[in-house]
Parts: structure tokens; C-alpha cells; sequence
């Protein structure tokens, strides 16, 4: 389990569940901080096994400036599940990292990748240093870092991006 120091603003349990696009439209483009990953699947000899087809790949709990509690975000398609299992499981977070999501609909780089939307990635994954999701999101935290220094403090050290993504 990865491990994030608790932050006081943020509640213990999550109020908000989101599994079906209806639900996450809510943070559509938001960047969120995992706090936490659970699988409820898992990759060996680089094969897939789930449980079944109706259960959640695994779930996240995120924290979003857009939403002021935790939520509980369902990992339903394959490659998000993957592109999660790579960061946390393959490569494994540092003391020092943190992993960032954006859940998007709305970069998808062709207009008919919309219409499957239901069975696409929306899921951008990043592993950023420490603090990055508070350097994006708070103009008020560490202001002596500015443009290019403030950009060099947060940006990705790896990522994965589906390719029907702008």
C-alpha cells in the first residue's frame, strides 16, 4: 500500500464514490493526488487477472482541490488499471513522489474516439516529486518559486498517457 502522510483539511473516509462517467465528470480535467491504491486485480507474466468481469479493477482515493473530502474513484478500464499498476506496482513510489491523475473526456484527440467513450482510457497517470500536486493547485504555496523554477518543482519524472489523448 503506498503510504501519503494524512492532511488535516482532508477527512478520513471518503464521501464521494465515483464509478460510472457520470460521476467522475465531476473532476473532468481536474489534477488529483492518489492517496491511495487498491487493487482488486493484478498483472502477472504481464497478463491481466481480474476476479470477473463486474468488478472494479481496483479502486483510488483521491484527494481534488475542486472537492473538499476524499473520494473513492472505481478503476474500471484496463489501460487506467494498467498505467496504475505500472506507477505503484511495477516501478513503486519513492519517499519523495507522489502520483497525480487527471480523468478526462474531454482531451481525447479525435471527435469519434467520443462516441467510445464508455470503453476508453481516461486516465493521464503521473509520478511527480513531492509536493508537485500542491505547486499546481495552491498559488499561495511556496511563492519564491516562480515560472520555469515552479514548472522544473512539479513536473512529471514519468507518466503515462493513453494515446487517444490531445
Amino acid at each position: 500500500m503506498y503510504d501519503v502522510p494524512k492532511d488535516k483539511n482532508v477527512e478520513e473516509k471518503p464521501d464521494v464514490s465515483l464509478v460510472k462517467d457520470s460521476q467522475w465528470s465531476v473532476i473532468d480535467g481536474e489534477l488529483c493526488r492518489v492517496i491511495d491504491f487498491i487493487p482488486m486485480a493484478t498483472i502477472e507474466n504481464g497478463k491481466l487477472l481480474a476476479l470477473d468481469r463486474t468488478i472494479p479493477y481496483a479502486t483510488v482515493v483521491l484527494e481534488c482541490k475542486k472537492l473538499p473530502t476524499k473520494i473513492r474513484g472505481f478503476i474500471t478500464n484496463k489501460l487506467d488499471f494498467v498505467h496504475l499498476w505500472s506507477a505503484f506496482r511495477e516501478r513503486t513510489i519513492k519517499q519523495d513522489e507522489e502520483v497525480l491523475i487527471i480523468w478526462s473526456k474531454k482531451q481525447y484527440k479525435n471527435i469519434i474516439y467520443n462516441i467510445f467513450s464508455t470503453f476508453m482510457p481516461k486516465l493521464w497517470v503521473l509520478v511527480c516529486p513531492k509536493n508537485a500536486f500542491e505547486l499546481e493547485t495552491n498559488i499561495n504555496y511556496r511563492p519564491e518559486l516562480q515560472g520555469e523554477a515552479r514548472w522544473n518543482a512539479s513536473k512529471p519524472i514519468i507518466d503515462w498517457k493513453p494515446e487517444v489523448m490531445k
